[in-house]
């Protein structure tokens, strides 16, 4: 019999200690080690192993099997090329309360809704929690069937019993192997260890394959927006799906982050309402809506999200410093870029920014890491600062270097091209740009000095 050896590990990031710690030695997460016991590793016999698989020539394969059914919501469908593959396994992550369990209903009552036996394993919510939730959302079919349990074993059989097209596990880390009785303490570490994760993604991903039904499974996520639990849970699954948003703001994005039947970075946008998540048909119109013209320290920004360019308002304020240590606020925004394009501002420009509070922020609840998101900073603080606003029409996009110049941004042109769709005429570009679509008048700018001169709010590169 193989000897079992005790260890710890971190239920956030994985990380195996010989010794129990209070503070996790890698992500710096507290009360997170436990401790399991690993099995010792056994060597197969040659006898046991499996001689018949013989490869077969890749021309013979039968593609048929891996065309996407579609799940009937259009978001979720354009993210994954189609829809979903019979056979494969998709993880949904996304912060607590973001709308994940809601998504994955409206995905469940539509293709409940077409006809076809879809399964929801319910481990954190009773079914009456689930049952109001989802008359909320529209008639509930028959075909709609739901497990209410952590138990990983009921929910394989319940699989192999009833035969649907698509199963939801929500969540992978509520599930857990094995149930253990009043007092007892569970065979493998509690549900949300890594080894339980673990081991249940195996089993869901093995019945997967099996069984040729689709299945989703919901992830939590760590406070620095990464998918909780061991990094081999992604490697394990064929798709993995990122579910962002502010939940103080009703529009959502959806986003694959990995996909082995087509291509990444396709956005979904959803917007929440009373009747659940409904597809933005115009997400300009939505984040440009409310946008005051005419005010000091706004610029609006066609910022990439994916395949798709959102255009954006990006605001700035800028306030005498009440504190020794000036304040550096970042809403949506790279804090560490945020105070570069101070320094260059103060450098190349000659504002006195640096002794400033400086506040800036996305509006819409969109988050914007992107460096081209340099220009439209640096402009709008300098407007901000100058108490000159921009012109209504106007847009910026462009990376700032440290010497003050202005860089070329990837996908110009469909950043451009979306401008011109929304009404607006001009937009401050790198020097080095090419000619943009027609009615969009390009200001072209080598440094953020000749931007900050040409848009109006600021002195010109000379000072």
């Amino acid at each position: 019999m193989a000897k079992t050896a005790k260890h710890h590990r971190c239920i956030d990031c994985g990380t195996t200690t010989l010794r129990w710690a209070g503070r996790c030695p890698s992500c710096g997460e507290w009360n997170t080690m436990v401790e399991e016991a690993e099995l010792a590793p056994l060597v197969r016999a040659v006898d046991e192993l499996d001689l018949t698989a013989m490869p077969v020539a890749l021309s013979s394969i039968d593609l048929s099997a891996a065309r996407p059914v579609p799940t009937g919501v259009s978001e979720f469908d354009r993210v994954l090329a189609g829809g979903l593959v019979p056979g494969s396994v998709t993880l949904l992550g996304g912060e607590p309360g973001i709308g994940k369990s809601t998504l994955l209903l409206q995905v469940l009552l539509s293709r409940a809704s077409r006809g076809h036996r879809v399964l929801l394993v319910s481990a954190e919510e009773s079914a009456h929690q689930v049952r109001l939730r989802a008359e909320r959302l529209g008639p509930l079919p028959s075909e709609l069937l739901i497990l209410s349990g952590t138990d990983i074993g009921a929910a394989v059989a319940a699989v192999t019993s009833s035969r649907p097209d698509l199963v939801v596990v929500d969540s992978i880390q509520a599930v857990a192997v094995g149930a253990a009785a009043p007092g007892e303490r569970r065979a493998g570490g509690v549900p949300g260890s890594a080894t339980q994760v673990r081991e249940c993604a195996d089993q869901l991903v093995a019945m997967a394959k099996a069984e040729e039904v689709a299945t989703v499974l919901v992830g939590h996520v760590t406070k620095d927006g990464s998918l909780a639990g061991p990094r081999s849970l992604e490697h394990m699954v064929d798709t993995v799906l990122s579910f962002e948003g502010d939940r103080h703001h009703a529009l959502r994005l959806l986003q694959a982050v990995k996909h082995r039947f087509g291509p990444t970075g396709e956005l979904g946008l959803f917007e929440m309402g009373d009747q659940g998540l409904n597809r933005v048909e115009d997400p300009g119109a939505l984040l440009l809506g409310d946008r005051l013209t005419g005010v000091p320290g706004g610029v609006v920004l066609p910022a990439l999200q994916g395949r798709r360019t959102l255009a954006v308002e990006l605001q700035a304020l800028v306030t005498s410093a009440e504190q020794a240590q000036p304040r550096r606020t970042a809403v949506g925004l790279d804090a560490g870029r945020l105070v570069m394009a101070l320094a260059v501002l103060k450098v190349h420009v000659g504002l006195a920014v640096l002794g400033m509070d400086v506040f800036t922020s996305v509006a819409g609840g969109i988050r914007v890491a992107e460096p081209a998101a340099d220009l439209a900073v640096a402009l709008a603080v300098a407007s901000a600062t100058t108490g000159v606003p921009l012109p209504p029409d106007l847009a910026a996009v462009g990376e700032v270097g440290l010497s003050g110049e202005i860089r070329q941004v990837t996908e110009l042109p469909r950043r451009l091209e979306e401008c011109a769709r929304l009404g607006l005429e001009r937009v401050v570009v790198p020097a080095s740009s090419p000619d943009g679509p027609d009615g969009i008048e390009l200001v072209r700018a080598a440094t953020v000095a000749e931007a900050v001169s040409r848009s109006g709010c600021g002195p010109g590169p000379n000072g």
